[in-house]
């Protein structure tokens, strides 16, 4: 048996993933260092997406289903490159 056979190992990666998201954001809220979380979650949510994106399609899930998440992590890209673009 493999150690990460099927999707155990995105599995993983999305676990470490939103656990960043965690320890971040209470690291926000105590010492108010680092990204606010407006900003982190528009930093994660567009990887955390095409990791979903990747998951789906491992499974076999329809492909509306992908290109949902894959349009969804487009979108979130999109509008935290538009907050940070500077004139």
């Amino acid at each position: 048996m493999q150690p990460f056979a099927g999707t155990s190992l995105i599995d993983l990666v999305i676990a470490a993933t939103l656990l960043e998201w965690v320890v971040l954001s209470l690291l926000w809220k105590r010492r108010r260092t680092g990204l606010a979380p407006l900003a982190l979650s528009l930093t994660l949510l567009p990887g955390l997406c095409l990791m979903l994106a990747v998951r789906s399609a491992m499974l076999g899930l329809p492909w509306y289903s992908v290109a949902l998440l894959l349009s969804a992590s487009g979108i979130t890209h999109m509008i935290d490159v538009k907050k940070r673009w500077t004139r």
